[in-house]
């Protein structure tokens, strides 16, 4: 079954989410957090 388009609104605020596979982290230290 197809995924279903995502919900915008104009000018709403947005929750994003990012995981490593495995829930591992994808940044090494927070200097590479910083950077991002």
């Amino acid at each position: 079954m197809a995924r279903l388009p995502r919900y915008f609104v104009e000018g709403q605020a947005q929750h994003i989410i990012q995981r490593g596979n495995n829930r591992e982290p994808i940044f090494a230290d927070d200097s590479d957090t910083h950077f991002y």
